[in-house]
């Protein structure tokens, strides 16, 4: 059976990014958010790693308007640990769809709940392809510390937001 998870679920439900075959809707959704208000099937803090659930458990992972929240610029040990987790309880082959605003939006800074930005340069150090150029840019090298692998699926920069669709490598 297909299995999702939302995560920062919030008071909105609705699945906002599709790709491919992806069905519309939500088919067996586990919500999961830091708030116990929302009345999520998981209270967790994303920040807090490892997350409550087993290995290869999702076909879809979906984080809308919530991962800006977590961590702080620059704070790569975050960044690839929840990223390692996120990929650790998906499925092969499965998918992470997310939006956060755009670099340039006056939400990004303006919120003062934001406390990092996420753009396509930062999603292509978790394809291990991207580590090809090392020793060519300025690019920094996190092999030692990123062992997993999503390709990008797409991308889109509607006003105010960037969205992304990952797959994971296994």
């Amino acid at each position: 059976m297909r299995r999702e998870l939302l995560l920062g679920c919030g008071n909105d439900r609705r699945k906002r990014v599709k790709v491919g075959a992806m069905p519309p809707e939500f088919e067996n959704v586990t919500t999961l958010d830091v708030a116990p208000d929302t009345n999520p099937d998981v209270v967790h803090d994303l920040c807090v790693v490892p997350y409550p659930f087993e290995d290869n458990t999702f076909d879809e992972i979906h984080a809308y308007e919530v991962l800006e929240h977590c961590g702080a610029q620059g704070d790569w040990r975050l960044f690839f640990a929840q990223f390692s987790e996120f990929w650790r309880i998906m499925k092969p082959d499965g998918y992470m769809c997310a939006t956060v605003p755009a670099w340039d939006s006056q939400w990004a800074w303006g919120d003062p709940g934001h406390s990092r930005i996420i753009n396509a340069c930062s999603i292509s150090y978790l394809d291990q392809d991207h580590y090809k150029q090392i020793g060519h840019t300025s690019a920094s090298d996190y092999r030692s510390v990123w062992k997993a692998n999503f390709h990008c699926i797409a991308t889109s920069d509607p006003p105010e937001q960037f969205a992304f669709v990952l797959q994971a490598k296994k």
